[in-house]
Formats: C-alpha cells, sequence, structure tokens
C-alpha cells in the first residue's frame, strides 16, 4: 500500500535516532501523507513492517493521538478549538457555521468531500481565540464572518491547501506531489 518513496522517508527518518523506533511519529505521518490523508489498516501494517514493530505497537501509538486520522478525511481537515478561551470567544457559532454551510457535525465529512470538520480540546493558541486549524495551518482571531469568508475561500481552491505535516517530516514526498508525482 505504501509507496516506495513513502518506505524510503520512513527509513530516512529511522537512521536520524539511536532507537529506530523514535521515528514511529513520523513514519505514521509519512503514512498518512502517502495515503491521502488518513492511515487505512494496510499502511499501519506496512508501517510495522518498515519499522520492524508489531501492527498492535503501531496501532496504539496511534490510537493515542488526534494528529491521525483513521477514516478518509475531506479536502480541507478543518480543527476547530473548543477548550475555554475558545469557547469563551465564540468557537460555538464557528461549529454553527460547519453545520450550516457544510451539512456537518465533529467527526463528520461533507457530501462533496471538501471538508472534514475536528472539534479539537486544544490548539495552544489561546492568544488567537477563536483558534481553528485548516490542513494543519493556523487560522487565529477566527470569527463565524471570517469562517465563512475562509469556506469561500476554499471552496474556490484558495487558501492553505496542502497539509503542512509532511513538509517537516518528509520534505522529499511535497518536493515529488509538487512536480506532479504519482501521490500528488
Amino acid at each position: 500500500m505504501l509507496s516506495e518513496q513513502a518506505r524510503q522517508a520512513i527509513r530516512l527518518q529511522m537512521s536520524r535516532y539511536p532507537d529506530s523506533r523514535s521515528a514511529l511519529l513520523s513514519a505514521l505521518y509519512i503514512a498518512q501523507g502517502d495515503c491521502g490523508g488518513w492511515v487505512p489498516h494496510e499502511a499501519l501494517r506496512d508501517v510495522a513492517d518498515e519499522m520492524g514493530l508489531e501492527p498492535a505497537d503501531v496501532q496504539s501509538t496511534m490510537s493515542f493521538y488526534t494528529l491521525y486520522n483513521k477514516a478518509p478525511v475531506g479536502k480541507h481537515l478543518i480543527e476547530i478549538c473548543h477548550n475555554i478561551s475558545c469557547a469563551i470567544m465564540g468557537a460555538h457559532r464557528l461549529f454553527e457555521v460547519m453545520e450550516h454551510r457544510c451539512g456537518i457535525h465533529p467527526g463528520e465529512t461533507s457530501s462533496d468531500g471538501l471538508y472534514t470538520l475536528k472539534a479539537v480540546e486544544c490548539l495552544a493558541a489561546c492568544g488567537g481565540a477563536c483558534s481553528i486549524q485548516v490542513n494543519g495551518h493556523y487560522q487565529l482571531n477566527m470569527t463565524a464572518e471570517k469562517l465563512e469568508f475562509l469556506l469561500d475561500e476554499l471552496a474556490a481552491g484558495r487558501g492553505p491547501i496542502e497539509p503542512i505535516y509532511n513538509r517537516a517530516y518528509a520534505p522529499e514526498l511535497t518536493a515529488s506531489a509538487a512536480e506532479g508525482g504519482p501521490h500528488a
């Protein structure tokens, strides 16, 4: 399931650590990017095989972190913080916009496949509440009106499109994607 490029990127990450298991979080990001934004069970097994781990070890790590998607996601993953600072600043209005405009609640993907909505506990950006992330890109001081505008921009093909995670963990994969590689 994983491309040879992804496997090479995982091996590169493993070579950077004295204990190759330390590359597991990076390997899961690489797999997620290679599989269109989520980690299917087959890719989880490939990560385990590549790293010499048991699939249960990889699954337990992946299930602990909310940053890994366990099901297919839309083109734009929108994460809305609903912790105290964002809640006080009106995060509930952002969820209302997503329900009204996209017809989705947290954990759902819009019928057109453009948006997946996640409710997250904290984005560590309280000074910019309400904070959201779109494909990993922070959007601070978000209001319902700004979210409406952002959704228009995303629907028109503008805005933070490429997930940022693989740029950090596997820049060679994103360079390939930019050149129209097999997983672009």
